[in-house]
């Protein structure tokens, strides 16, 4: 069974930036697509980036030039680096692990963006 834990959320000013780690359990990570997503209040879960086994990132385009994916596949672990944050951006962001089409999600971490 996959464990993602997903880490560094929390309350910034518009303007500033935020790293989010997820930490994935197991030995799958290195094969697996992992991406992040986000959900803001009554809105649907929404793709922020996506990063191959390979290391090749495609990013939504809410997120293209401000975020960047990257895996680290010696720690089992993926980050996503935010900046120029948005009170828009505030929202649930999740981890997701995608092998073979199946998928597992981390517990979300939260992510306001106010002044």
């Amino acid at each position: 069974q996959v464990q993602l834990v997903e880490s560094g959320g929390g309350l910034v000013q518009p303007g500033g930036s935020l790293t989010l780690s997820c930490a994935a359990s197991g030995n799958i990570f290195r094969t697996s697509v992992m991406g992040w997503y986000r959900q803001a209040p009554g809105k649907q879960r929404e793709l922020v980036a996506v990063i191959s086994s390979g290391g090749s990132a495609n990013y939504a385009d809410s997120a293209q030039g401000r975020c960047t994916i990257s895996r680290d596949n010696a720690k089992n672990t993926v980050y996503l680096q935010m900046n120029s944050l948005k009170p828009e951006d505030t929202a649930v962001y999740y981890c997701n692990l995608n092998i073979r089409g199946y998928e597992y999600w981390g517990q979300g971490t939260q992510v306001t963006v106010s002044s």
